[in-house]
């Protein structure tokens, strides 16, 4: 059987030889690379989703981070990791601050990239669901650069913009969200990642009266998922990573949503170093506008695993399935994509998607 081939862009096509499109400085990164960008979360998807239930979450971040970074040096982009794999010493591919893109000679668009190549890494080794691989980029300087720390956050969809305050105590938040989405605090749905250092969260939460769903990992895809209508989510609360929290609020903006958070559990070296990354002030409550303040961003994301935003990576006979986000800033789009990647055979065959 002949190796898998990377499929087009659009269903049931099979990839084939594509015009060559001339790239400026000047162009606007949001039309020139949300297609290439989409091609980077699938293929990194399609990679660890072949690890998913193995139990070796390291090994299935190791492909997704390999093969992610692969696609990404055929992208048309002068591109820069500011949220990556940690540091150029502790990780050996998009790590803070490596260039990526093609390289050869031509002048393409400077653009920041934050990306997770597998957000849930314990979710995929274990078959779980909501893992995801995902992406954020914008023009230089429209994403903060993070520190690999905590970031203690509220996340709410476009009807509670402003409606709630990290200061303000647990019930109040949650009447507002219920008031402004019209219904009793007992109909709330809040997603929280289930560690130690959320007992008392948990507690007040379920004290007001509304419902929790504990999450094992991966607070990122339900933060995007809470800022949708008909999601079943109306808000994420809690501690989680704050490069992640960065990659929400990409989100976050392309959807109207609401998002506030603020940077916790940092070492003293890291709080020094905030300085250098443009955090003068560490205490600083941000919200999404703030985290990503870019002109022009785009987000994309493809499901690993099943969950509640997108669906898992499918193995056919004939190919390869996957399903995706891909939203931009400016140009106001949201786009949900099913993607057929079809194998190169002369008996292959295409089944219509589910409807």
């Amino acid at each position: 059987r002949k190796p898998r081939h990377p499929g087009g862009h659009m269903a049931t096509k099979v990839q084939t030889e594509e015009a060559v499109v001339e790239h400026s400085p000047t162009a606007n990164l949001e039309t020139d690379l949300a297609l290439e960008f989409l091609r980077v979360v699938e293929e990194a998807a399609i990679a660890c989703g072949k690890t998913m239930g193995q139990g070796d979450r390291k090994h299935a971040d190791q492909v997704a981070t390999e093969s992610m970074r692969g696609v990404m040096d055929s992208v048309p982009m002068d591109g820069t990791i500011v949220i990556g794999e940690g540091e150029r010493d502790e990780a050996p591919m998009l790590y803070i601050g490596e260039k990526v893109g093609k390289r050869d000679g031509g002048s393409y668009p400077a653009v920041d990239i934050a990306v997770d190549p597998l957000e849930g890494t314990n979710l995929c080794a274990t078959g779980s669901p909501g893992a995801i691989t995902v992406l954020a980029a914008s023009e230089k300087g429209g994403l903060l650069h993070a520190p690999d720390c905590y970031m203690e956050k509220i996340v709410v969809g476009p009807s509670c913009k402003g409606m709630v305050d990290l200061e303000a105590p647990v019930s109040h938040n949650l009447n507002v969200i219920a008031k402004v989405l019209d219904r009793d605090v007992e109909d709330l749905v809040i997603i929280i990642l289930d560690r130690p250092r959320h007992e008392s969260l948990i507690n007040e939460i379920r004290k007001a009266g509304a419902r929790i769903r504990l999450i094992s990992d991966g607070d990122l895809s339900p933060g995007v998922a809470a800022a949708m209508l008909g999601s079943g989510v109306h808000a994420v609360m809690g501690t989680g990573g704050a490069p992640e929290g960065v990659i929400t609020a990409a989100a976050i903006r392309c959807l109207n949503g609401y998002m506030v958070g603020r940077l916790v559990g940092y070492t003293p070296e890291q709080g020094e170093r905030m300085k250098d990354m443009g955090i003068s002030d560490p205490k600083r409550i941000y919200t999404a506008d703030d985290l990503a303040p870019g002109k022009n961003i785009l987000f994309a994301a493809t499901g690993v695993t099943d969950g509640p935003l997108l669906k898992g990576v499918r193995f056919f006979g004939d190919g390869v399935r996957t399903s995706s986000l891909v939203m931009k800033l400016n140009k106001s789009k949201v786009r949900f994509i099913e993607t057929v990647h079809v194998d190169r055979r002369p008996d292959v065959k295409v089944r219509i998607p589910e409807r």
